[in-house]
């Protein structure tokens, strides 16, 4: 017997998967790992001497049939604090049938938000993951945001918020470079359809705002937790660096958040607590450490919308979703759909092999 194996490449990704989608595939998946948490692991790294790092993301979703793992390569830089890297590649993943195990398809490239295109690295599955935040998280009645940032991982996290929250009507858009901050006002004002105005200081993106939405690369806070306004909804999603610090190429943990929004916030959600410990991101690990917050009053995103937690209770509470790192339960959810309407529309190259029943078996 032989396999067929669709690979698909970089171009062959891209325009496929709404935001829309993605969020469902990752509420999904984070609401069935909650039940079976088999099926769901932290991201993992693993580092060379020369700065190689491959980041690896194990999981799947069973009610979608899909189960494998995706990774990346990069190459960072020793200077500085900046998460500079010399090299970046292409994701790969491998998505395998979860009833038999069967290799479905070998993905080489990002999937991008089908009417986006590529803007950033995973910038699909990390605005998914703040949209299923944006789904219970905020007031009912939200008409303005704040943003924070102006590039590629910004404009998925604006179409999240749009997607979710079709109430809002302005956005104020902050980042430190002003040109930046101007083009992307220019630019996605007119594709969303939507008020976006530049503003030259972080207090005035949060004055005023019902969503405080981070969306930078930034390895230290951007703004002061007592700006913060009773009924704010805050998104921060900077990933954690703890393994560079263990391994000597940064000296502190990176966030984006301070420990001050954490010590106000009525309600924290993180997308896996375990990631908490095995990540330690500065956002909130520092505010545990510190005792400002015991990690135990901090909910899972797989338990918004169930009884455990509905989300918001009240018009007045503070709401923090912390999008603490990437979870293969996303990635492979999302590259499965990706898969499914890229063999719908005749992409990819079938690769074909025997099966390894088929092989000659060792005596």
């Amino acid at each position: 017997m032989t396999r067929r194996v669709l690979l698909l490449r970089p171009h062959e990704l891209q325009g496929l998967v709404t935001m829309k989608e993605a969020i469902d595939i990752v509420e999904q998946g984070y609401r069935e790992a909650r039940s079976y948490p088999a099926i769901s692991a932290p991201r993992r790294r693993v580092h060379s001497l020369e700065g190689v790092r491959v980041s690896n993301f194990p999981g799947g979703i069973h009610g979608l049939g899909v189960i494998g793992t995706g990774e990346r390569p990069d190459k960072l830089n020793k200077g500085g604090e900046n998460q500079t890297k010399e090299f970046r590649g292409y994701p790969v993943h491998l998505v395998h049938d979860s009833h038999t195990g069967k290799l479905l398809s070998i993905m080489i490239g990002e999937v991008d938000e089908k009417t986006l295109g590529f803007t950033s690295v995973m910038a699909l599955r990390t605005a998914a993951t703040s949209g299923v935040g944006f789904r219970y998280l905020p007031r009912n009645d939200v008409k303005v945001a704040g943003l924070f940032g102006s590039a590629g991982q910004a404009a998925n996290q604006l179409l999240a918020l749009l997607t979710e929250r079709r109430s809002i009507a302005k956005v104020k858009v902050y980042s430190r470079n002003p040109d930046n901050r101007r083009n992307f006002a220019a630019k996605y004002s007119k594709q969303f359809n939507i008020e976006i105005v530049p503003v030259d200081t972080p207090e005035e993106a949060i004055k005023g705002s019902d969503v405080i939405h981070c969306a930078t690369n930034t390895s230290v806070p951007l703004f002061d937790g007592n700006l913060l306004q009773s009924g704010q909804h805050v998104t921060g999603i900077i990933g954690s660096n703890i393994q560079l610090v263990k391994s000597g190429y940064r000296s502190s943990r990176r966030r984006e958040i301070d420990n001050r929004t954490a010590e106000r916030a009525d309600l924290i959600v993180c997308n896996l607590r375990e990631t908490i410990l095995t990540e330690e991101p500065g956002d909130l690990y520092e505010p545990i450490e510190q005792g400002m917050v015991d990690i135990e009053d901090i909910l899972e995103l797989g338990e918004l919308g169930t009884d455990l937690c509905p989300g918001r209770i009240s018009d007045e509470q503070i709401t923090y979703h912390k999008n603490t790192n990437g979870n293969g339960v996303a990635d492979l959810g999302i590259a499965k759909r990706a898969y499914e309407l890229a063999k719908d529309d005749g992409r990819g190259v079938y690769l074909e092999f025997a099966e390894p029943e088929s092989l000659p078996q060792a005596i």
